[in-house]
């Protein structure tokens, strides 16, 4: 962005300023496609393995965590990470923080399991001692998450129910790991599994968007974009954030 410089009148003139620095602006864009996508999909498909397997779907306590612990740590955890750097070049702050938290667990979560699957420390299901301290962490974690929910309220209805189901999941088995409920656990699991459908339900509607360009599964966006199927989504110049010509978010 390249401006000149305004006399002294310009620059006193009010509207008259804007005006010229409107007309004397040089705009350079630098689209990137909607990083969301790739954490919402990573995301996804990890919560479900795990979900699936906490609420008994398949799975035992030997094997299966050997399993698991390579996919969500790649999977759910570095494409959730990198989202979450992309994110904040698309000056998104909400996917930045949710992406970002969320992503660092599952590296982490990929790593634990790996251990507990070559014997070196013990499982949830057999540990009282483990099951409480990972407790602790989804507290942190359902925080976080609640966060986003009311920030996500603002921005797009289909992200906060991924949010809100993940942040109801999050409370229930940190009370159930805590407190050792198993059957409290389960539901917990059930509410995560819901998460994981939801997100895979956004990450394709802005999938279908962008190839599209148009909207084909409304998301219930908040403000000026548009929520039918068929509707062409607007482009806006957001002079008001400073960087004409480019989009704020995803």
């Amino acid at each position: 962005m390249t401006p000149t410089t305004p006399d002294a009148g310009q620059r006193n003139g009010g509207g008259a300023d804007f005006g010229f620095w409107r007309d004397h602006t040089h705009i350079n864009l630098s689209p990137i496609a909607a990083p969301s996508i790739l954490g919402l999909f990573g995301f996804a498909v990890s919560t479900f393995m795990v979900a699936a397997n906490m609420a008994g779907w398949f799975g035992d306590e030997t094997t299966t965590p050997l399993i698991l612990a390579p996919f969500a740590f790649a999977f759910g955890g570095i494409a959730q990470l990198l989202a979450a750097m992309w994110s904040f070049r698309a000056r998104d702050a909400l996917a930045t923080g949710i992406h970002g938290a969320w992503g660092s667990f599952w590296i982490g979560y990929g790593i634990y399991q790996l251990f507990v699957g070559l014997g070196g420390l013990p499982g949830t299901s057999t540990s009282t001692l483990a099951a409480t301290a990972f407790g602790f962490w989804f507290i942190g974690l359902a925080a976080v998450t609640w966060t986003g929910v009311f920030a996500a309220l603002a921005e797009n209805t289909a992200v906060m129910l991924v949010l809100l189901a993940l942040a109801t999941g999050s409370t229930l088995l940190a009370i159930a790991l805590i407190a050792d409920v198993g059957t409290l656990r389960t539901i917990a699991a059930y509410f995560l599994l819901a998460s994981a459908v939801l997100a895979w339900y956004t990450g394709s509607a802005m999938v279908l968007e962008a190839t599209y360009k148009r909207v084909v599964l409304p998301m219930g966006k908040i403000g000026a974009e548009p929520n039918i199927p068929g509707r062409i989504p607007k482009q806006v110049i957001q002079y008001e954030y400073g960087e004409p010509g480019i989009k704020v978010g995803q």
